[in-house]
């Protein structure tokens, strides 16, 4: 929601503003049933007694009749708080509301009575069909942020945020909200019921808006928050189909682990063999078992709704992701390529393109070796089979950088042997050298050592 706004600066008694804001009501009632515009002389005695939430009851029970009110000035209003309103805000939508939120404020039984409020504001505005989704949020935005962080209401209060937006299409409103989402959930200390409603909520929201990406997302969340002992009802069984297929249908949707570690969608391998074959098949498999499971289900596809184009687009592109993650050699030729994807050579670049820009792989083409150069690829999903491959590969590897060793081994005894050669060379010329002088039997001059012998002792 937009930054908290927690104050209505709204002057006047009780007694007065509901008198006032009753007087409204009954003006706008009597514009479609003149025989109902009697709420202010209902609650006239009521404010007598002082029964504050009597009269409340009365209010928000008829509230529902604003959302018929003009957004701007269409009524005879003469009483001082409207007056000032009209003259602040230009509108008597906003005006009323504000009223009546600032008055139920001071009940002690507030959860009362907003429910009903959030039900009014959810529904269309009658009197203003093009501003009245802006208007609605304006009044939801208010009641929000007037409440305490941690009081749950604020839930309530979201879920008809959720609801206008969808009938208005403007999810973009909705959007900047989304990242505060699990604190305000946390704050609330929602169970797993309400967040699953919730998070159903915001993705049908999505899915309305085109957002498909964000609808999948909170499928999923939705997904997870199903416990274990509902993980086969209908409802689940109907949610995990739908998550299912919106994976499957989207075009940028790769990554299908998410879907095999969620309890509903695990469900239905008893349920929906057929749907949970065709999710491993995309989890893991290639091209080959994907045509194979065509063959033997017919019109599965068309049965399902599923374009048969974007699901063979696709699993052409996880082939080639999987075909490059199990290339020990790191090149690799475009006849594999085109034999994995069943598709003619000339139309390998175009694919490998694909799969880059899907990014799904890493890497280069060499149009003059007809290879493709990988860079860097994702295994799929990792078992097994995978688990044999790093072990090849780290297999192949060590004895590379044993080789590597030995060749720096050799190189270093090599290099040992001849700087041993070199110094016994340069020790034989200085041993040749020094033997001249006085006949080679006296000292030298002054009787001192001979020079050899200094040299020796400095290297030691």
């Amino acid at each position: 929601m937009p930054g908290p706004t927690n104050t209505l600066l709204i002057e006047g008694s009780f007694e007065e503003l509901a008198d006032e804001l009753a007087h409204y009501v009954d003006e706008v009632q009597k514009k479609q049933t003149p025989d109902n515009a009697n709420i202010q002389a209902e609650i006239t005695p009521l404010l007598e007694k002082g029964q504050k939430d009597e009269v409340l009851k009365k209010l928000v029970t008829a509230s529902d009749v604003l959302n018929t009110a003009p957004e701007k000035g269409g009524l005879p209003v003469c009483t001082t708080f409207f007056r000032a309103c009209a003259k602040d805000q230009d509108t008597e939508f906003i005006a009323a509301y504000n009223l009546l939120i600032h008055l139920v404020r001071q009940s002690p039984n507030l959860d009362k009575f907003l429910p009903k409020i959030c039900q009014n504001l959810s529904a269309p505005i009658k009197s203003s069909p093009n501003n009245g989704p802006g208007l609605a949020l304006s009044i939801l935005t208010t009641i929000f942020n007037i409440l305490p962080p941690t009081n749950d209401t604020r839930y309530h209060v979201f879920l008809a945020v959720l609801r206008v937006v969808r009938s208005s299409s403007s999810f973009e409103l909705l959007r900047p909200q989304l990242k505060n989402l699990d604190s305000w959930i946390a704050a609330w200390e929602t169970d797993e019921e309400d967040q699953r409603k919730l998070y159903l909520e915001i993705a049908n929201v999505a899915a309305e808006a085109g957002e498909d990406a964000q609808s999948y997302l909170y499928l999923l969340r939705t997904l997870r928050a199903i416990p274990a002992d509902e993980v086969s009802s209908p409802d689940s069984h109907n949610l995990a189909i739908r998550a299912l297929k919106a994976a499957l249908s989207h075009p940028s949707h790769f990554d299908f682990q998410d879907l095999t570690s969620s309890d509903p969608i695990q469900a239905l391998r008893k349920s929906e063999p057929e749907w949970y074959e065709l999710l491993e098949i995309f989890n893991a498999e290639l091209l080959d078992d994907y045509n194979d499971f065509l063959e033997s289900h017919d019109d599965f596809l068309s049965d399902a709704s599923l374009d048969a184009a974007v699901l063979h687009r696709k699993m052409r592109l996880l082939t080639l992701a999987s075909l490059a993650a199990s290339t020990q050699s790191r090149s690799l030729p475009y006849q594999h390529i085109a034999r994995a994807l069943q598709i003619p050579s000339e139309d390998v670049e175009m694919w490998v393109i694909d799969v880059i820009r899907a990014g799904l792989v890493e890497g280069k083409l060499s149009q003059l070796n007809q290879t493709f150069l990988i860079h860097r690829s994702t295994y799929r999903v990792f078992g097994e089979k995978q688990w044999t491959e790093v072990q090849g590969r780290l297999d192949t590897w060590r004895t590379s950088l044993e080789g590597v060793l030995a060749v720096v081994r050799q190189e270093r005894i090599k290099m040992l042997g001849e700087r041993e050669r070199e110094l016994k060379e340069l020790e034989g010329r200085m041993n040749g050298g020094g033997g001249g002088g006085s006949g080679g039997t006296g000292r030298g001059m002054g009787g001192g050592r001979n020079p050899r012998d200094g040299f020796e002792m400095g290297l030691d």
